[in-house]
């Protein structure tokens, strides 16, 4: 299949795109910058230019395409509402290029937006209004009454591999900027995580044969405990571990404190999945060697 990929050259996107080459698809990637389309050229694929919020060229590109991912996604905390609507309006314009073809299109999310401690499988979905992104969710699924095989996959709050940009670089830089590793209350709240490359299998899987309407989880580990994870950094930087307030993490806090455990077990049994790489705790020892994470 020809596969438009949005968010092509970001820190999933770079992992999806030789995953779905890899397996004889090509690729069409989404690129805003100069930079983003030498990368896309690097690794194989062909270039569309635009951005998120070019909806014209969103559309263009699903129709250009035999399936779409939709990956592209703009992380700004302080901007989470406008992010939303950002996300929902290219949902709406993909879902639109692609309406009564049958065309599949896989769109990301995450496991946010339900009770504390619940742990997520496939079949939940957030309460309407709960979590502006879960919203889009439903948004996304309700294609599958127009004929798009859409499909949402899910993702947990750590994809984590080398390079990674995210979470837990920037726990490491706290530890390393304050000299300690810290946990928030008694650091028995849980991650669900996954690696990069075990996710991107899972969005090739989807497009090639999730039915219409499925919800499907790219998580390899249910609930590593923060506490488990602040330990581990603290090893590999030598640094003391103790309690910290959420304000030590400043705007990290709020999602350090999240009880988030989440099941893939149906996404193993629909799609015959299973994690091949490192788990989370074992995968630590490059964010230690490398250079300060940004």
């Amino acid at each position: 299949m020809r596969v438009f990929v949005t968010g092509a050259s970001g820190w999933i996107g770079s992992a999806v795109v030789p995953e779905l080459i890899n397996a004889g698809h090509s690729v069409l990637g989404l690129a805003r910058s100069d930079a983003s389309a030498a990368k896309l050229e690097q690794a194989g694929a062909d270039v569309h230019r635009g951005s998120l919020e070019d909806l014209d060229a969103l559309r263009a590109g699903a129709t250009a395409a035999d399936a779409v991912i939709h990956l592209a996604y703009i992380h700004d905390f302080t901007r989470m509402a406008d992010a939303a609507a950002a996300d929902r309006a290219a949902i709406d314009a993909l879902g639109a290029a692609l309406a009564h073809t049958g065309k599949p299109l896989a769109i990301a999310s995450g496991v946010a937006g339900f009770a504390p401690g619940t742990v997520v499988t496939e079949r939940d979905l957030p309460a309407p209004g709960a979590y502006e992104r879960g919203d889009n969710q439903r948004r996304a699924l309700a294609l599958a009454d127009r004929g798009v095989r859409v499909s949402v996959v899910r993702l947990p709050p750590t994809v984590h591999g080398a390079g990674d940009p995210g979470f837990v670089a920037t726990l490491v830089r706290i530890a390393r900027e304050t000299g300690v590793s810290g946990y928030i209350g008694d650091g028995a709240n849980r991650w669900c995580a996954v690696h990069r490359l075990d996710a991107a299998r899972v969005f090739r899987l989807a497009i090639e044969t999730a039915p219409a309407g499925a919800v499907l989880h790219a998580i390899a580990e249910e609930a590593v405990p923060t506490r488990a994870i602040a330990e581990a950094i603290g090893r590999g930087l030598d640094l003391p571990v103790e309690p910290r307030p959420p304000a030590h993490f400043d705007w990290l806090g709020f999602f350090f404190g999240m009880d988030a455990p989440a099941s893939s077990a149906g996404t193993r049994e629909l799609l015959g999945w299973a994690p091949q790489q490192p788990g989370l705790l074992a995968d630590l020892e490059h964010y230690f060697t490398a250079a300060t994470p940004v």
